[in-house]
């Protein structure tokens, strides 16, 4: 499987948004990557993680982000949920259906998702596996955002700001950084 050519089926590739998730999706793959040698005892599907940390992101052009170039009609958080979506059409495998799904904020839950009304279906939405987590992490160290483009984020920042969404996300990703040695 190409994870480029099916990015390539979504994202026409002389767009900016097409170059912005590319980047986006090469940067974290390289961190993931990273922090996966790191956890060579864990033995993490490093194939597995390459190809899924390419697609993580792939919902994000149905989405309205005006900055990004992104025109769709669903709010940004739900990104993750059309993802999974647009890769089980795709006939992959449901695991990588799951990273795109799984790895917003530091996961969500079905809790989460109904006591602030958020816009995504009414199910748990929390990294399980290892390469799931792995990605998820080497996520937050990169934002798409032009404004923050090349601006590099701090473990300490990372939780601070999911502190601010909520206090159970920078407690989980905080976990997993520890996990990690990050």
């Amino acid at each position: 499987m190409d994870p480029f050519a099916i990015i390539e089926k979504f994202y026409p590739p002389d767009t900016k948004l097409y170059q912005i998730l590319v980047e986006h999706s090469q940067i974290v793959t390289k961190k993931s990557i990273e922090i996966a040698s790191n956890l060579k005892h864990l033995n993490p599907d490093l194939e597995f993680i390459k190809k899924a940390s390419m697609l993580h992101d792939i919902g994000i052009y149905l989405t309205e982000a005006k900055s990004l170039g992104c025109g769709g009609d669903f709010p940004y958080i739900c990104h993750g949920y059309l993802g999974r979506k647009l890769l089980d059409k795709q006939g992959l495998p449901r695991e990588y259906g799951l990273v795109c799904e799984r790895h917003t904020g530091a996961g969500i839950t079905k809790n989460n998702i109904i006591s602030n009304n958020l816009p995504l279906p009414h199910r748990d939405m929390v990294p399980k596996t290892l390469e799931e987590k792995i990605i998820c992490v080497a996520d937050k160290y990169h934002s798409k955002s032009p404004k923050k483009a090349g601006k590099k984020i701090t473990t300490k920042q990372i939780i601070k700001d999911l502190g601010k969404i909520n206090k159970n996300h920078a407690k989980r990703f905080s976990i997993w950084v520890e996990e990690f040695k990050l």
